[in-house]
Formats: C-alpha cells, structure tokens, sequence
C-alpha cells in the first residue's frame, strides 16, 4: 500500500494535503510542479512518500530551486510506479540513457510481468543490480528542519511519522492519512 502527502510550510506552520501522485505526476518535473502550486508563497513544500515496509522517499522543493530527492531503498523504489518518479539517472548515479532496469516491465506490485511475487528477486542478468539496495540522493535533505542525515538513514517503518513529528507537523500528517 502506498501513501503519498503534500506538506507546505506557511507562517502558520505546516499544512498537509493528500495527493494521488499517479493521477497528476508523471515525470519528477511533474511532481515539483505539484509541490509548488501548494505553496503560493515559494516556501519549502515537503513531498513525502511510502510504500509500506519496503521504502519511503522525500522530495523537497523550495521555489523555484530544483527539488532534492532521498530515498531509503532504491532497488526497492525501483519496482514501484511512485520510484520510478524520483529515481532518476543523475540520482542514480548515471549518465542519461544507461542501461538500468526496465521500470516498464515491472507491475505496480513490485513484481516483474510474469515473475512470482514469492519469486526473492534474485536475478542473473544483473539489470536490476544497477539499483542499489541502499539509501540514495540527498539525506541532508532535512537537516535545517530537525532531521540529520543519520536520522534519515536509520528510519525505516513509520518513517513519514518520525519526520513528521521532528518537524512538529504529526497532527496535520494524520489528518490526511
């Protein structure tokens, strides 16, 4: 199951939305775009993501600056539609155009067309080696918000909750959840 949430800092605190990321974003473009319109004022509007036991991801954007991206699980980001948004070459650490895994062939349960989902994901073609099953991207991403980087990295199950809270928006999270 996934769970997707829009929080904007404003004078007042922070207010959170829900959105259904794959009815509006297709490219990570897209979903900057999103962030940015929940904020009129071009303050930091946090883009937070989850996949439920397997990874969670965190865009921020910050008006007009290009978004910062982490994800906790990139190989596991990988086999889902929502990663495919965020994992991009450069955060991946390639050129444009490598030869990385087929984020088309892979259905929305994390699986690949055909492959069982008791299948333990053992591949000897190696495509989806390319993918790290480890933290990518920038886990400074909260750092002036209350999260260090060695906090990020440690969070694993509730790890929207954890962000939430260090950032004081709990309360508006659930309200959304």
């Amino acid at each position: 199951m996934y769970f997707a949430a829009l929080l904007a800092r404003t004078e007042d605190g922070w207010e959170a939305s829900d959105t259904e990321l794959l009815d509006n974003v297709e490219t990570l473009s897209d979903l900057a775009d999103l962030a940015r319109e929940a904020s009129p004022d071009d303050d930091t509007v946090l883009v937070l993501i989850e996949q439920e036991d397997a990874w969670f991801g965190v865009v921020r954007v910050d008006g007009e600056d290009d978004p910062r991206i982490y994800v906790s699980d990139a190989a596991a980001a990988a086999r889902s539609s929502y990663g495919e948004i965020l994992l991009t070459d450069e955060l991946l650490g390639r050129e444009p155009g490598d030869d990385g895994p087929d984020l088309d062939a892979l259905d929305l349960d994390g699986t690949e067309d055909g492959e069982d989902e008791d299948d333990d994901g053992d591949e000897a073609s190696g495509s989806a080696e390319a993918v790290p099953h480890s933290p990518v991207g920038d886990a400074e991403i909260l750092d002036d918000l209350g999260v260090g980087a060695k906090e990020l990295r440690s969070l694993d199950e509730d790890a929207l909750t954890a962000i939430a809270e260090a950032l004081g928006a709990s309360e508006v999270l659930e309200t959304v959840r």
